[in-house]
């Protein structure tokens, strides 16, 4: 159900963009959660690269990998991000990173999901962001849980925000929110979670559902 004013929703929520939040005023918080103990992002890389999927390596906010390839170049455009390359990556790794992201082809990411999962057990958080992302984090690490420390930090209750996402790694952040919308063409969990959904980004439907909001209130 694309109209947002016909729905009940609390008062005055927090808004947050699925996959970042913007920390009011001049403060810096950092409560960077890393892949590290027991050599495990090391064992991650070395079973990537096993599978013939060399990952694109997060450290300190930015982007690493193996050899530069086709797949490397266009992660590295999506994100922004300059890349650098570095070689044997088990070798170089000498400060825990934040992620690691397999880029590869969507057929080929369940097999790779379940192979990892069944390496790697709780001691890995796996999920996609879009279908050729593969990505693994810290197991206790989330955007659930992102949404829950910064909430935390504004004195705000997570019951009272809205947040929007498509991907399935967007799960935790909806369920942990009072109130989820997915956005048209969303992964299918995502859908089955969502209190509602809205237009694509072509027809600014994040922006069209808080305007909705705003009017209901004015």
């Amino acid at each position: 159900m694309h109209a947002f004013r016909q729905l009940t929703v609390p008062r005055d929520p927090g808004l947050f963009e699925a996959s970042q939040s913007v920390e009011p005023g001049p403060r810096r918080v950092d409560d960077h959660a890393r892949l590290d103990g027991d050599g495990l992002a090391r064992e991650a890389v070395a079973e990537l690269e096993t599978a013939g999927h060399s990952p694109n390596v997060y450290v300190d906010d930015e982007l690493y990998v193996k050899v530069p390839t086709e797949h490397s170049r266009r992660y590295a455009e999506f994100q922004g991000l300059p890349v650098t390359a570095v070689g044997d990556l088990v070798a170089w790794l000498d400060r825990p990173p934040t992620k690691l992201v397999a880029v590869l082809d969507p057929a080929l990411v369940p097999a790779l999901r379940t192979r990892l999962e069944e390496s790697f057990g709780g001691r890995l958080f796996v999920t996609t962001s879009l279908p050729h992302f593969l990505e693994l984090g810290h197991p206790d690490v989330s955007k659930g849980t992102g949404l829950a420390f910064v909430t935390g930090l504004l004195g705000l209750d997570p019951a009272r925000v809205v947040a929007f996402g498509d991907g399935e790694n967007d799960l935790d952040l909806l369920r942990t929110a009072g109130y989820g919308v997915a956005v048209d063409g969303s992964h299918p969990a995502l859908l089955a979670e969502a209190d509602s959904t809205c237009h694509g980004p072509e027809r600014e439907g994040v922006a069209a559902v808080m305007d909705a909001y705003l009017d209901s209130i004015a």
